[in-house]
């Protein structure tokens, strides 16, 4: 049930039972709450383990006059004076193997995802990603050309015509806002990387830079052509990682100089200097030295509109790696961050709700955004009942699965995490200066354009903790359950 907006000064809640699957009668509908001056109140939606609340509006409270916070007393510092970075979206990927999936199930489950993700009863998704030609999370391995094709003369995105555009076009229809949508190539075709097989990484070779260069501005514009604006796209997937499926691989120095002397230049040429390209496109552990050795190159940091990031360096001290993003926040204001890939590994059938997962998602979201973060992406959006198809057998975990033997969608604790953001946090917010004054809580603030306030806290802990909202001058009580993630709204 969507938001009614009414007259000044009223407050409209409207809210049905939920269960872990928002789209059948006995599902809660995720509703939207507008701030009552007069009565200052704010709307705490919650997600706790071993409930029934998700997304669920648990309580509502009331704003008081602020007084100084005991030593002893937990609180959540918001100060709306003090704005920073502009809000993207949150979304995530349709990959071959999400659309895939998509076309095994009835009509009517097909229309239950699309609304769970993009209609505005959902969790209302603002960012879309898209491989440029396979990946491994597809049913095998292809390109658009013809092997050997140099000149990309029998280029042509038919492949991608049976499952993928139609469901990326109904995605886009349901969306209550545009989508923010770009494209990210694993690799190109072999004969570039003088291989036989577009897998386990290899180098794009130096007389292939131009025609590379060329396959993108191809892509961009077939696909624009069938009705599917590209706001951007970044250079490489995981530019550091010689994977088992479709990767290539580029020094700082390389990427930088395929895009200051090829890619930028021909996109430019092309008429499609406007799209927004990304460097990196991986971990945040290598992330400040592809920074400073791109965009501190004046000729081709001008073509770069930022740098994208994933999350997968845990082996290397991993989510606790925040710094870097700063570093590069701090080091180059002009650029944006951007999370453009992140998934749970290892998939196992006993999995689909562990909680655990779903948290992974809540840390990485509320500080990659604390650090600057502009938008954040997650990987495939739906996935098979064994976690794929994935044409190498690196199955994975996402916020839902279809189990394609018996039509059911599978709602992870993960798909209300996110949501937790996506729902609430709308294109072109600010974020909010928040602080929590014990790490045994975890918080972000975004302004929306229309003036409501949104804050995220999280507990991840095994006791529920009562804090204090303190908003300028004014402050309320909140009580977050253990194991738990709330939205307040004011």
């Amino acid at each position: 049930m969507k938001l009614r907006q009414i007259a000044l000064g009223a407050l409209s809640i409207i809210m049905l039972a939920c269960t872990t699957q928002p789209k059948e009668s006995n599902k809660e509908i995720i509703a939207e709450a507008t701030f009552n001056a007069q009565e200052k109140t704010v709307s705490v939606y919650t997600t706790q383990k071993d409930s029934n609340l998700k997304l669920s509006l648990e309580s509502k409270a009331i704003f008081s006059p602020s007084s100084q916070p005991l030593e002893s007393e937990v609180a959540v510092f918001v100060n709306p004076q003090k704005q920073f970075q502009t809000f993207l979206g949150i979304g995530g990927a349709i990959t071959d193997a999400s659309a895939e999936v998509f076309s095994q199930l009835t009509a009517d489950k097909q229309e239950e995802l699309l609304n769970a993700y993009f209609g505005a009863d959902g969790i209302d998704y603002t960012l879309l990603r898209t491989t440029i030609h396979s990946c491994d999370f597809a049913s095998g391995s292809y390109t658009y050309i013809e092997e050997g094709d140099k000149e990309l003369k029998t280029f042509s995105i038919e492949h991608d015509q049976q499952f993928r555009i139609p469901m990326i076009k109904k995605a886009m229809a349901k969306a209550s806002d545009s989508l923010v949508f770009y494209v990210s190539p694993w690799s190109p075709p072999a004969f570039m990387k003088g291989k036989e097989h577009m897998l386990q990484g290899g180098k794009l070779l130096p007389e292939y830079y131009q025609s590379w260069a060329n396959y993108y501005a191809k892509f961009i514009k077939a696909y624009e052509a069938e009705g599917m604006p590209i706001w951007g796209l970044t250079i490489q997937n995981e530019p550091m990682a010689v994977q088992t499926w479709e990767s290539c691989v580029y020094t700082a120095e390389e990427e930088r100089d395929f895009l200051k002397n090829y890619l930028g230049p021909t996109l430019e040429k092309e008429g499609l200097g406007d799209k927004n390209i990304v460097v990196w496109d991986h971990n945040r552990d290598l992330i400040s030295h592809r920074a400073n050795t791109i965009f501190g190159d004046p000729e081709a940091a001008k073509y770069a509109w930022g740098i994208g990031f994933h999350w997968y360096e845990r082996w290397a001290g991993g989510e606790s790696m925040w710094d870097n993003l700063r570093n590069v926040k701090e080091s180059f204001p002009e650029k944006e961050l951007l999370f453009t890939e992140g998934c749970i590994e290892s998939f196992s059938q006993d999995g689909y709700q562990r909680w655990a997962n779903a948290e992974r998602y809540g840390r990485s979201m509320i500080n990659d955004f604390n650090c600057g973060t502009v938008g954040w992406t997650d990987w495939n959006i739906l996935l098979d009942h064994i976690g794929g198809p994935n044409h190498v057998g690196n199955f994975c975990f996402s916020p839902v699965h279809a189990d394609t033997r018996n039509n059911e969608l599978i709602f992870t604790p993960s798909y209300y995490y996110i949501g937790h953001f996506s729902k609430y946090i709308r294109q072109g917010a600010k974020r909010i200066s928040t602080t929590c004054s014990r790490s045994h809580l975890i918080s972000t603030s975004f302004l929306n354009s229309d003036g409501r306030m949104v804050t995220v806290v999280m507990n991840d802990g095994e006791e529920a903790i009562s804090y204090k909202l303190i908003v300028d001058t004014e402050e309320t009580t909140v009580t977050i359950p253990a194991r738990a993630i709330q939205t307040l709204i004011y």
